[in-house]
């Protein structure tokens, strides 16, 4: 059985998409980048974009009975691997060991001209579903 997800606490989908997408016991989010949900708008350089693409996906993830440290694996998709260092300094001080399984992705683009966006691949707390 599935059962989708969705919060005010992330971006609305801005298509045909859900939020995130339980099944049996884990979450699949969508793809996040680092926009505000408050205000609409797009947070400014890969540093405050990354740290705004994780507090969105753990919204997502905490809506669905989850959380970041629930996480198995993560797909991070950037437009620039000059960025890699900053996305990883601030992807490191919200994960811990044992850290998720992880892709990080070069693109040619990303929604909105975002310079990072990601996706979880996490479980769902027992007693939760």
């Amino acid at each position: 059985m599935r059962k989708t997800v969705r919060t005010e606490r992330a971006p609305m989908p801005a298509g045909a998409y859900s939020q995130a997408v339980i099944s049996g016991r884990l979450v699949f989010t969508a793809g996040q980048i680092g926009i505000d949900p408050g205000k609409g708008t797009l947070a400014t350089g890969a540093r405050a974009q990354t740290a705004q693409a994780l507090e969105n996906i753990a919204n997502v993830l905490r809506e669905a009975g989850s959380g970041l440290d629930w996480v198995i694996r993560m797909n991070l998709y950037i437009t620039d691997m000059a960025d890699f260092e900053v996305i990883n300094g601030v992807y490191s001080s919200v994960f811990s060991e044992p850290y998720p399984a992880r892709s990080v992705v070069e693109v040619a683009a990303l929604p909105l001209g975002a310079v990072i966006e990601m996706e979880a691949v996490a479980e769902v707390e027992r007693g939760s579903t």
